[in-house]
């Protein structure tokens, strides 16, 4: 297995770990908001604040080394090696307050209906609900949190922080499938990872290329 990041999926969560961040008041005593023109407005607290979002798959052990899995959709990259995801309490932030550790991997078309399940269903419900997915899991080797193997790409890591419902992690390895790599690359085209639709509360999958990074502007600049 091979690494590689892959978590600027689609211009993720905000990074709600940044401490330096002006904000703006939007109490009862604001002024009321003005209609922008030639727009329809949602306000502050529309589900489309920031849209398309990654399914990520969170994995842990519990108390008694049984698999559990979440999904989470406000998630993103917070440095070079490091995550932020918005969690409430959950058995998942139970887990990692015992471990201190988890694994993120990616929900695709392939597993569109598994990975929706374990979004809905509690593991303090139903305990097996990784196993009644249909998943196996493979113990990481390098933190202590369980890998799932049907999800190709998979990032292992370890808590930084947890408080006021965000999580900070530390990737320390990415492992991807060789059924997913081009070149030694991880490639989307292959991976097909889906991403959550607030707006239509659906998922979709990541589409066609439609450009190059740092390359498609390059003809303003010359």
């Amino acid at each position: 297995m091979r690494k590689y990041v892959i978590l600027g999926l689609v211009g993720l969560l905000t990074l709600a770990a940044c401490k330096n961040v002006k904000t703006i008041n939007m109490s009862s005593n604001s002024n009321p908001l003005q209609e922008v023109a030639g727009r329809k407005n949602f306000g502050p607290n529309h589900a489309l604040v920031t849209t398309p979002q990654p399914c990520v798959m969170i994995a842990t052990w519990d108390k008694d080394h049984n698999p559990d899995v979440m999904m989470a959709a406000w998630a993103g990259q917070y440095d070079h090696n490091k995550i932020v995801i918005s969690l409430s309490k959950h058995k998942t932030t139970e887990n990692l307050e015992l471990t201190g550790a988890f694994t993120v991997s990616f929900a695709d078309i392939r597993t569109v209906a598994e990975s929706d399940y374990l979004g809905l269903v509690s593991g303090h419900q139903v305990p097996d609900k990784v196993a009644k997915a249909g998943f196996t899991i493979t113990p990481s080797p390098n933190v202590d949190a369980p890998i799932v193997n049907e999800y190709p790409l998979t990032l292992e890591c370890k808590v930084v922080s947890w408080a006021d419902g965000i999580l900070v992690g530390e990737v320390v390895n990415q492992s991807a499938d060789e059924s997913i790599l081009t070149g030694g690359k991880v490639d989307l085209a292959k991976l097909q990872p889906i991403v959550f639709d607030a707006a239509g509360m659906c998922y979709r999958a990541i589409g066609e290329v439609v450009g190059g990074a740092w390359n498609a502007g390059k003809k303003f600049t010359e």
